[in-house]
């Protein structure tokens, strides 16, 4: 359950910011695959890619990767 928040709330994240899946693995380091592969559930983060995932989608790591969606 918590992955799947993960997941979906990167993918939610990159398109509002406007790159390509490729472009932000390239931009945090990674090879070109790597965040599609995240997107894919494949795999989880190290710890140190996570922080690099967070500072490029500029959000801290409990703001939008974890926090459940509250009802309103």
């Amino acid at each position: 359950m918590f992955e799947d928040l993960f997941y979906d709330r990167l993918i939610k994240l990159r398109e509002r910011k406007g790159v390509s899946a490729r472009e932000m693995s390239l931009a945090i380091g990674q090879s070109p695959g790597y965040i599609n592969g995240l997107e894919n559930r494949n795999g989880f983060p190290s710890m140190q890619v996570f922080f690099y995932i967070c500072e490029y989608l500029d959000v801290t790591p409990s703001m939008e990767l974890f926090d459940r969606p509250r009802n309103r």
